[in-house]
Parts: structure tokens; C-alpha cells; sequence
């Protein structure tokens, strides 16, 4: 896991220190303090300015307390703000209010963990999200006696039978070739550019070569390499929205 960028807020020097002591002793997560503020404003500047992964904030402090700033930052794209009290009656405002967590003064250093290690494990959720977010940028198939890496513009038809998904790819001058792949079409759906088209097929629409309008507003779909895939009524429609086939 990544180093971790904090910021530790509080009027109180003494109270700064102590923490950001406690902090590089732990051995949860690695975290560097980037910046100590002594009030509200100077921490706003720093949050805009170091965009921190985590913000250690006390409540009582003159002109904007904790609880005010946590209000003025954007809930969107906030840190994780862990509010370190000597006051335990703000603590419900400030969960409601998106805190991640509430640490009481004296700061005991197992309370310290536990928090850390709540926020490794949210991190580790939170980057799993962001890789399974992302669109495919190879996809993993199976041919005889070897193992294919297509890029998902290679693909031309994906289809699912009892035996499993099958994807049918241009191979140059060689024509179509086809091979096997462990990837639902659901995944490749959401992933990839592939349009369903049938409930068990899915088509490049950038390899289609031509639309065949067939009775009882069925059609199917003929790809550059002669593959054939089914369209069935209710992916019809969507088909002639989006080449304009009005």
C-alpha cells in the first residue's frame, strides 16, 4: 500500500507533536505528515493546496472550530477526517457530518491502531474500485494449445453457449479465428466497447460490415470477417438508433 498524506490540526502545539509522535510509531499503514496547522484557515490552505489522504483535526479552536471546517470541505473529494477531542458531545454531529472517526484525548496509541487500521482497510476497498472500475485494455482467451491477449478492438463477436463464452476475432489475412475466453459477457459488456446485441451475443460495432433485416423484426449482424451474430427485437431498435438507420 501507498504512503499516506496527512495533515494534523490543532491550536495546540504540545497536542500537534504528541500526535504526529504517536503517528510515525504505528506501523499500520505508512504515513507522512505533511503539514501541521495550528487553526481552521491555515488548514484549509493546506488541504486545497497538498490534497492529503487523511486530516487529524481538533474540534475546539478559536475563530473556526473542527466541526466548521468539516463543513466547508467538498464531500466529493474531501481526505478521510479523524477528529482528535478532549469533547466527546460532538461526536454524532460529526459522524453525520462524514467524519471517518472520532479519537478521544489522551490519544492511546491501540486507539490510534484501530483507526489505522480501519483506514487501511477502506483504502484497500477503495483502490480495489478504482482498478475494477477501469475498462479492459487486453482480454485473456484460449486457443489451441496456447494462450491469446486480444485487445478488445480485435474482437469482433463474443457469444455464450452451454460450453462457455467465445470470442471470434479478425486475424489478419487469415480471417476469423475463435477462442475461448473465462470472462462472463456481462464483464465484457461493461468493459470493453462491445454492444449487446442478443441475450448471448455481444458485437463490435465497429466491426460490422452489414445488417440483415430478417421477418418478425428480427435481423442479424454480418462482422468484416463473415461472422455471423443474431439481434434479436429488443437490441434491434438500439442498433438503428446509433448508425441512423431510419
Amino acid at each position: 500500500m501507498r504512503m499516506l498524506k496527512a495533515i494534523v490540526i490543532d491550536d495546540e502545539q504540545y497536542a500537534r507533536d504528541e500526535l504526529i509522535a504517536l503517528i510515525a510509531e504505528q506501523q499500520e499503514v505508512t504515513i507522512e505528515v505533511v503539514a501541521s496547522c495550528n487553526n481552521a484557515i491555515e488548514g484549509l490552505k493546506k488541504v486545497n493546496q497538498l490534497k492529503p489522504d487523511l486530516i487529524f483535526l481538533d474540534i475546539q479552536m478559536p475563530q473556526i472550530n473542527g466541526i466548521e471546517m468539516l463543513g466547508m470541505l467538498d464531500p466529493e473529494t474531501m481526505p478521510k477526517v479523524i477528529f482528535v477531542t478532549a469533547f466527546d458531545e460532538y461526536a454524532l454531529q460529526a459522524f453525520e457530518d462524514n467524519a471517518f472517526d472520532y479519537i478521544l484525548k489522551p490519544v492511546e496509541p491501540c486507539r490510534l491502531r484501530k483507526t489505522l487500521k480501519r483506514v487501511k482497510c477502506k483504502m484497500q476497498q477503495e483502490n480495489y474500485q478504482v482498478l475494477t472500475d477501469k475498462p479492459l485494455s487486453l482480454i485473456p482467451c484460449a486457443g489451441f494449445n496456447r494462450y491469446l491477449l486480444l485487445k478488445p478492438s480485435e474482437i469482433e463477436v463474443a457469444y455464450s453457449d452451454q460450453s462457455g463464452v467465445h470470442i471470434i476475432s479478425q486475424q489478419s489475412d487469415k480471417g476469423a479465428a475463435e477462442t475461448s475466453c473465462s470472462l462472463s459477457l456481462k464483464i465484457l459488456e461493461e468493459k470493453t466497447e462491445l454492444l449487446r446485441c442478443h441475450r448471448q451475443y455481444l458485437i463490435n460495432p465497429n466491426a460490422i460490415r452489414e445488417i440483415k433485416l430478417l421477418d418478425n423484426a428480427l435481423a442479424e449482424i454480418v462482422t468484416v470477417s463473415g461472422a455471423v451474430a443474431p439481434v434479436s427485437r429488443r437490441y434491434l431498435k438500439m442498433l438503428k438508433d446509433r448508425f441512423q438507420l431510419h
